[in-house]
């Protein structure tokens, strides 16, 4: 699984380093993301691609994988 810490990035940095993985290597992935607005970008992504996004809170930051 290819992880992505795009921790301290703004958006849409984070998306655009994801498409790029799933791109290159596919799903599944995870990216580690601490801007609010990742998640309606990462959801919008993940629709895109036909592929799930799940999303786990945890403290500080976003934990989102992508799965086929």
């Amino acid at each position: 699984m290819t992880v992505i810490d795009a921790r301290g990035m703004r958006c849409p940095w984070p998306a655009i380093r994801a498409a790029r993985a799933l791109r290159d290597a596919g799903a599944p992935l995870e990216i580690l993301a601490d801007d609010p607005a990742a998640e309606g970008e990462l959801s919008r992504l993940a629709e895109a691609f036909g592929v799930t996004l799940l999303v786990t809170e945890t403290s500080g930051y976003s934990r989102f994988r992508i799965v086929p």
